[in-house]
């Protein structure tokens, strides 16, 4: 169906999990003269702004891409961010293609200094030639900023910021010298519509159309300590299958990666759906950044809850138990099914609308939704073990032609292996 404006009711609910773990981002549609939705401005609103910083715009592209599920966000639409000065030349942007996304670069000032304008182009071209585009409000088009005006892909004209009659000198400026799709904003009235859309502007913003929307989503953070294991891990440059070990023993660290990985942002034509293959796409530098910007965006939470816990046994023993009847390669699967199973309670929304946010294999959600396939008797097994139920403990061994004895050992060996993963902690 077409993209349409919801501008009452949010994407997503919070859910029941605690509001520490709640990412509220607002978005503001950017239409273009069909009234179709062209891209929407991003706006952090989990926490107060009391100030707009390189570490607030890392947190805020991070956030959008890993947590608040990136289709209800954007979908396939072009991402406006706000960013400092200071955070052109940040990191985070290694992990973003840049295709996804347009940086909103602020001027300045008016007490800048030319040498202090002519500073920030080197950092512009550079964005430029990676291939991102650049955003700038009406203030590009001074004189002090002749030099920036031909890096512009977008120039913004807030409507409340200069009087209706410098409108036609302003767009025939921008046109004349600059490439840029002009984006008038702060619309508020039919009329600013229509003045704007006469000089030949493409692209609209503002009251008039949209009040910007939130959208809220529950994320699942990793403990700070098993994040800096991995952040050891790749900087002594671990072999694969080490960093691999480190995403089975945390299934939030693990989802995390899936989901951001997966995320339109990172411009993948495939889904990634196994953690080998998530550590090789990313390559250890890019999974460096991620895990240092997933660090700042964590809290220090201590021990893993107990319902994590559960989830890394029940991955453990659905992988022991596979490796007695199915092929090594379908081991990782049964993993990927007994730790997420426990979604739904680690994120406090129903396993439907968490299994929506990660890609996974056809065989892993058939099993996970449905009981069904090639994992579901596993997956009974693995339940049947925690409930204490013998009736169900020995219908689901049967089923798989498992004995007591082959079970029994499998789930000591993965409750074993999961108390050991935290006693360094």
């Amino acid at each position: 169906m077409p993209d349409t404006l919801d501008s009452s009711n949010p994407t997503a609910d919070a859910g029941t999990a605690g509001s520490d773990n709640l990412v509220i981002i607002a978005r503001q549609a950017i239409l273009d003269e069909q009234r179709a939705v062209y891209g929407y401005e991003l706006f952090d609103r989990s926490t107060a702004a009391d100030a707009h910083t390189a570490a607030s715009d890392a947190a805020l592209l991070f956030n959008a891409l890993s947590y608040a599920g990136s289709e209800a966000l954007v979908g396939r639409k072009t991402v406006f961010i706000n960013c400092t000065l200071e955070s052109l030349s940040g990191a985070h942007l290694e992990l973003i293609h840049p295709e996804k996304v347009v940086l909103e670069v602020p001027t300045p000032g008016a007490s800048a200094t030319p040498e202090e304008i002519a500073g920030h182009i080197p950092t512009l071209q550079d964005l430029r030639a990676r291939g991102f585009r650049i955003a700038f409000n009406q203030e590009v088009l001074r004189r002090a900023y002749a030099a920036w005006v031909p890096l512009a892909s977008f120039i913004k004209l807030d409507l409340q910021a200069f009087k209706p009659e410098l409108a036609q000198p302003l767009v025939k400026f921008a046109t004349a010298h600059s490439q840029a799709k002009l984006v008038a904003e702060k619309v508020e009235t039919a009329e600013q519509y229509e003045r704007m859309a006469a000089l030949g502007v493409k692209l609209f913003q503002g009251y008039w159309f949209a009040h910007p929307t939130m959208v809220k989503a529950q994320t699942i953070r990793p403990s700070q300590a098993t994040i800096l294991q991995l952040i050891n891990l790749v900087r002594k440059q671990a072999a694969v299958s080490e960093i691999e070990d480190l995403l089975k023993k945390d299934p939030t660290l693990s989802f995390n990666l899936l989901r951001f990985i997966n995320s339109s942002g990172f411009g993948l034509s495939v889904e990634i759906t196994s953690f080998r293959h998530a550590v090789m796409i990313l390559g250890l530098k890019k999974l460096f950044r991620w895990a240092a910007l997933l660090l700042t965006t964590s809290r220090n939470t201590g021990s893993p809850p107990a319902v994590g816990q559960t989830a890394v046994v029940r991955g453990r023993l659905m992988e022991l138990l596979a490796a007695e009847l199915l092929p090594p390669e379908e081991c990782d699967n049964a993993f990927v099914v007994g730790v997420f199973s426990l979604l739904d309670a680690m994120l406090g929304v129903p396993l439907e609308r968490a299994l929506e946010t990660v890609a996974l294999p056809q065989p892993v959600v058939d099993a996970l939704m449905h009981n069904q396939g090639v994992f579901a008797p596993f997956l009974e097994l693995t339940r049947a073990c925690e409930s204490g139920d013998d009736e169900a403990f020995a219908r689901a061994a049967e089923a798989l032609h498992l004995s007591n004895r082959q079970v029994n050992w499998a789930h000591l060996q993965a409750l074993t292996w999961a108390e050991s993963l935290t006693a360094g902690e």
